[in-house]
């Protein structure tokens, strides 16, 4: 799918963990640590697993005519790493589905989560265009759950299912059991797991169902630091669309100070309007990535208050330096990007274990 899919694949996990089972996870991107996106019931990948690893995938590639990208080396690392230690492998997509580098496996079962227009440079420039690349993962007689989704996407997702000869179901309402996850499409995510569980005929315990839902933990996402600051790896207008539904179940109408960052490839414009009805003011930052946004650019995509900055440091000093400064009832919000998110994670850490008051460009 476009949103969602780590979140499904987190909670999947936890419900399998919690159940007995030895499970493999493996996800993309990583916040902060390569290791974070290959873990086996929670534990990341060792350093010393990773290198020599890397180090057989080195010896049997490096004589290709074609090098293999990062996410192939990724994808193929996990494979590796689960192959003899883990039950089940719970694989999420990277881009796309059909041509991505995780569907050379034969699944239990497929999952797709809502689709909508992102990555349109590689997927297409409509819905019913990426949904044939998302539909790609159906495999021939496997089955496949999927999201309530737009008409067109429902269409294509319903016609290739009918053509493999794979069964297909929909998750038609949210999960009554208490989710950890904040947000009601949480709800909505954890009815698919329940629902891609069920078609792969795994026999969950209900005490593990509900301990599994309750205890899942995925960063990033409308995630609660030190009570003043809410980090969400918001990165196009469906997920903004969440974002700031999640916001007013919990703080009404509260506005607050944006830190913001974007990729030049995603709907900036977009993204911005919608997180507008939340927003007090914005803080625009660059990050540690070529195809970002530059701050002042992102300045002339709103009408609303909004200040570029030279880092995310001098954004966050001047924030918590503010008249109204980030408090338990009236945090500040991060978002936009998860590399952003990744960056605010290390800085907020920082200055959790020195004590600091307020982060400016000397410290």
């Amino acid at each position: 799918g476009t949103n969602g899919k780590g979140s499904v694949c987190a909670l999947l996990e936890s419900i399998l963990c919690e159940a007995g089972h030895r499970t493999g996870l493996y996800t993309s991107p990583h916040l902060i640590n390569f290791s974070e996106r290959i873990k086996i019931c929670g534990h990341a990948i060792p350093e010393t697993d990773i290198e020599h690893g890397l180090q057989l995938l080195k010896s049997v590639s490096e004589n290709w005519k074609h090098s293999p990208t990062f996410f192939e080396i990724s994808t193929a690392l996990a494979f590796w790493w689960f192959r003899n230690q883990c039950e089940i492998s719970i694989i999420e997509t990277g881009m796309g589905g059909r041509l991505d580098a995780t569907n050379v496996v034969i699944p239990e079962t497929s999952v797709i989560t809502p689709i909508a227009l992102d990555h349109s440079k590689w997927l297409g420039s409509s819905i019913a265009e990426i949904a044939a690349e998302k539909a790609g993962i159906i495999k021939p007689g496997r089955p496949v759950v999927s999201a309530i989704q737009h008409p067109d996407a429902e269409q294509i997702i319903t016609t290739c299912a009918q053509k493999l000869g794979s069964p297909l179901r929909f998750a038609t309402s949210p999960c009554e059991l208490p989710v950890g996850l904040p947000g009601e499409h949480q709800r909505w995510n954890a009815a698919l797991a329940i629902l891609a569980l069920e078609s792969a005929n795994f026999r969950i315990p209900n005490h593990a169902l509900t301990s599994g839902l309750t205890n899942t933990a995925w960063p990033g996402r409308f995630q609660k630091i030190g009570g003043r600051w809410i980090l969400d790896g918001a990165h196009n207008p469906h997920a903004a669309q969440a974002l700031v539904s999640t916001w007013l179940s919990h703080y009404g109408d509260l506005r607050t100070s944006v830190i913001f960052a974007c990729m030049a490839d995603k709907e900036a414009s977009s993204i911005l309007k919608i997180l507008e009805p939340i927003t007090s003011d914005f803080h625009f930052v660059p990050v540690e990535n070529d195809r970002a946004i530059l701050p002042a650019d992102l300045c002339t995509l709103t009408g609303h208050a909004s200040q570029a900055h030279t880092s995310l440091q001098d954004a966050i000093g001047r924030v918590m330096n503010s008249p109204s400064p980030p408090s338990h009832g009236n945090p500040a919000l991060i978002t936009g990007s998860l590399f952003l998110v990744g960056e605010a994670m290390t800085l907020l850490e920082k200055f959790r274990e020195t004590g600091q008051k307020s982060f400016t460009e000397s410290d």
